[in-house]
């Protein structure tokens, strides 16, 4: 496939579009694969109910994991959600709406193999927002003992994933598989099928599961003689008795695409398995044994480490001692606002996307001579208006020369995590969403107090350029 830039997002060109049969329910399903805004991650849309509910790729949203992988959020489930991200991911594409009129994934022939080429049909497009990979500087492992499952994400320059598979099978034996970059994934690991044992496929179909399964959609491992009775319900089963069990051990429907396909095929579940986390990350991923309980564990483990350490590897550095790069006599000549007003002392980092700020939290600030007397605590609403003046002076800086002013239009998603109290420096730091456009901006900001998020939002504002008299 065309090498993509690793470090900026990217969604599809155009719709794509694709049917095929639910495995388990045996209904025919009608699936979309959409574009979508940069950070839109991968979300699910049910358009067969009421509401179109839809359903974030999100570990924290599984549900099940036999057989594949199910989320459930907003009161609507999605089941064998791992082929469809891998193809995502294997393609390069970071943003995707998928919109289903059923309860699950088509199965297809149960690979990433026809995702992929709709995929590559289509076409991937890069968008003008950068890849925030995060780097795994420690091991995370996830271990089960009774099931000798082991996997392990320890550090690496790229994103590689070996996998070792091992059913004490004398017809698999054992089994490894590698992907050294995620561009290899059309070639190396996308047409790679799901497989199962003919005692596990009996059990399926005991339980009247398994509606849409077909001749040709799994690698079927026999290890047992194969009589005439089971043969006799597999032929009822997929209309089709004309199958017997090769010199290799499986039965004759198809040929391995390749000789470890079942260990590609596990490698692939990994790879849409771990697009669960919601994160770009960087490591090495080790896996032994694995499945879809193992591998989800494993990127819950992820995401809560990625989630804890995002925001103090993001933390800007201060050091008083350096002069700034903008004193509070300089941003005066930027911003409309005086003391009291004004509350941003000091500006240390300034690019074409983002700004740190510097505001001295003083026990003769006026605020607190009438908010919480004798508790003095800088008010939420302000520590956004600081936010919103670092962020005005970054827009500015974006902009043609002039003088502008900005104007609040919205904030979003505001939380505040800790006081913020007399003798506190807050760091204020912002960020670009996108480009400005047409006077437009957004940005995500959060105020640090030492090592800790005092408070985030994201800020849009618009900016207006003032008319010399």
């Amino acid at each position: 496939m065309k090498d993509f830039n690793p470090n900026q997002q990217h969604t599809l060109q155009q719709t794509a579009s694709i049917s095929g049969t639910g495995l388990h329910t045996g209904a025919l399903v009608n699936m979309s694969l959409k574009p979508a805004e940069p950070g839109f991650g991968y979300q699910f849309k049910r358009i067969d109910l009421e509401g179109q509910p839809t359903i974030k790729a999100d570990c924290d949203l599984v549900v099940e994991t036999t057989r594949g992988t199910t989320l459930e959020s907003n009161g609507a489930r999605i089941s064998t959600v791992e082929h469809i991200l891998a193809a995502l991911v294997g393609m390069g594409v970071d943003n995707c709406l998928i919109e289903v009129d059923g309860p699950e994934i088509p199965i297809i022939d149960g690979s990433s193999k026809f995702f992929v080429e709709e995929i590559e049909k289509v076409g991937v497009l890069e968008q003008d927002a950068p890849k925030d990979w995060y780097i795994i500087d420690t091991n995370i492992i996830h271990y089960d003992e009774e099931r000798g499952v082991e996997l392990k994400a320890t550090p690496a320059v790229d994103y590689h994933i070996t996998t070792l598979i091992d059913f004490n099978s004398d017809v698999l034996g054992t089994q490894h598989a590698s992907l050294k970059k995620i561009s290899d994934f059309k070639e190396q690991i996308a047409a790679s099928r799901t497989f199962c044992f003919l005692h596990e496929l009996e059990a399926l179909l005991a339980n009247n599961l398994i509606k849409g399964g077909d001749i040709n959609n799994a690698i079927v491992v026999v290890e047992k003689p194969l009589t005439d009775e089971v043969k006799k319900k597999l032929g009822t089963a997929f209309k089709n008795s004309d199958f017997d069990v090769n010199s290799q051990g499986f039965l004759n429907n198809l040929e391995l695409r390749y000789t470890n396909e079942p260990a590609r095929h596990k490698l692939l579940d990994i790879v849409g398995d771990l697009a669960l986390v919601g994160f770009p990350f960087k490591a090495h991923i080790i896996a032994n044994r694995p499945g879809h309980f193992s591998n989800v564990e494993l990127a819950k483990k992820i995401k809560q480490h990625i989630k804890k350490n995002k925001a103090l590897k993001n933390i800007p550095n201060y050091d008083p001692t350096i002069p700034p790069l903008y004193n509070s006599q300089d941003i005066e000549k930027k911003l409309p606002h005086r003391y009291p007003f004004l509350l941003v002392d000091k500006i240390i980092e300034l690019s074409d996307n983002h700004i740190v700020g510097v505001k001295n939290v003083t026990a003769n600030e006026q605020f607190f001579q009438g908010h919480f007397p004798g508790n003095p605590i800088m008010p939420g609403v302000l520590q956004i208006e600081a936010l919103a003046q670092a962020g005005g002076i970054l827009a500015i800086h974006c902009l043609p020369p002039g003088d502008y002013d900005t104007y609040f239009l919205k904030i979003d998603n505001c939380k505040f995590k800790m006081k913020v109290v007399p003798g506190d420096t807050l760091l204020l730091k912002l960020e670009l969403l996108g480009p400005i456009r047409r006077g437009i901006c957004e940005m995500i900001g959060t105020v640090f107090v030492g090592n800790k998020i005092a408070a985030e939002a994201t800020l849009m504002a618009q900016l207006v350029k003032r008319e010399n008299n």
